[in-house]
This record gives structure tokens, C-alpha cells and sequence, in this order.
């Protein structure tokens, strides 16, 4: 009589139990080592901008990589020491800023000329002047000026843009809108000056409605386009 087969035993699944409680105890150990203060604080923003939908938020590249393929960023600009010292610089603005950036008062950006630390118009001035409103707007302008007189920033130079919308002006008191979007960038450094920067590292822009952020089409719009941008210029745009 022909001895029957014996069928093999099937293999315990009672290893994955300890398999999954070392993936999960891994995932701990490495959530305990990050540390958040060593984010890029612009990357962060830029990231968190992404996720969100912003439309004003831009392309960067959220990976460091060579000047030609990424374009100026912070962590490639041509000096690589002065590329840290920028960077500590621009994650020192972040902190200092950030219950105004949350208000869109101010926002701190980057893309090809530099970092840029863009000054909502319609915060800073009236509609269709160049006076700033210095009793709402005196305290972000000292912190500012504080700011970029830094010593880690004593040889940067600095643009600051003026750039409106394309709604009509009244004649009487500019010509165009390339008079008014050079008044302003005129008068913040003014008052920047006031509060202790140093004039010879700054130069002055007025660019009108001809480098919009959006499409001017709608009134939300032609709020993101009116601006004053405060570039940190790198060194081919010098």
C-alpha cells in the first residue's frame, strides 16, 4: 500500500508582527532626530505655498543642486560661504516676520535675481500715492531696516522694485504709472535710510504694470501686482 504525501507545513506569518513593530519603533527614532530649526526656511514657505494652492508662490526648486540647472537659489549661489551667510540671513527674516507674513503684509520669496522680501502695496501705501502710511507701517520698516543692516549682509547689494497694476491713474498727479512705481521704491529707501541702512548698497527700480505677477484681470489680481520688492541681488545681477 503506497504511504500517502505528507503535506508541507504552511510558513508562519507571526514575523510580521515583529517586522512591523521595528518599521514603527525606525519611524520614531527618526521623527526624534529631525530637528525643524534646520529647514530651509524659504523652501519651507515655498513648500507649505505649494500644498496650499498659492498662485503667487512661483516654481522654485525645493532641491539644491548646480547653478545652471536650478538657477540662483540660496544653497547655490557662487560663493558657498556667502551662499550660508545668506541663507542664516533670510531664515533670521522668516522668524522676525512671521506674524506679518501671515497677514500678506509682507511675504519673503526667492527666484532667479536673489531672495526677494515683497512689500504688499496696498498695505504700505494709499491707493494711488507714493506717501507711505508711516503711522500703520513704521514698525515693519524698522525691523526691516534692522534687518538688512545685518553684519552678515555689510556687502550685499540690495534692488528695491516698484511695480503697479494697469488701472488708470489720475493725471494730476502722475504722468504714468512708471512715476508712481519709482516714487515708491524711492521713498521706502528714504525711510529704510531713516532707520540705518547703508544707501551705497541699494539701487532703485520702477518697473509701472509691465512685470505683473498675474494676469490683471481681476481686482484680486491687481492687488498681488501693486508692490515694492526688496531684492537681495546675487552676484550676476549686480
Amino acid at each position: 500500500m503506497a504511504k500517502e504525501k505528507k503535506e508541507p507545513e504552511k510558513a508562519s506569518q507571526e514575523w510580521l508582527t515583529t517586522y512591523g513593530d521595528m518599521i514603527t519603533l525606525m519611524l520614531c527614532f527618526f521623527v526624534a532626530l529631525y530637528d525643524p530649526s534646520e529647514v530651509d526656511a524659504v523652501q519651507m514657505a515655498s513648500l507649505t505655498a505649494a500644498l496650499h494652492g498659492d498662485p503667487n508662490s512661483g516654481g522654485q526648486s525645493l532641491t539644491a543642486g548646480r547653478l545652471a540647472d536650478l538657477g540662483n537659489t540660496i544653497m547655490s549661489l557662487p560663493s558657498i560661504e556667502k551662499g550660508k551667510s545668506l541663507g542664516l540671513a533670510v531664515k533670521k527674516a522668516v522668524s522676525l516676520y512671521a506674524p506679518v507674513i501671515k497677514s500678506n503684509r509682507i511675504t519673503i520669496t526667492s527666484d532667479e535675481r536673489g531672495v526677494v522680501i515683497t512689500l504688499a502695496s496696498d498695505a504700505f501705501f494709499k491707493q494711488g500715492s507714493a506717501e507711505l502710511d508711516i503711522e500703520e507701517v513704521r514698525e515693519d520698516l524698522q525691523h526691516l531696516a534692522q534687518f538688512l543692516s545685518e553684519k552678515d549682509l555689510a556687502k550685499q547689494r540690495f534692488r528695491i522694485e516698484g511695480h503697479t497694476d494697469s488701472s488708470v491713474i489720475n493725471p494730476e498727479l502722475w504722468a504714468s504709472n512708471w512715476e508712481l512705481s519709482t516714487a515708491r521704491a524711492v521713498n521706502v529707501l528714504h525711510e529704510l535710510v531713516k532707520y540705518g541702512v547703508n544707501e551705497k548698497q541699494f539701487s532703485v527700480a520702477g518697473y509701472a504694470d509691465t512685470r505683473p505677477k498675474l494676469t490683471d484681470d481681476t481686482e484680486e489680481a491687481r492687488a498681488y501686482n501693486r508692490r515694492v520688492d526688496i531684492i537681495f541681488l546675487d552676484e550676476a545681477h549686480f
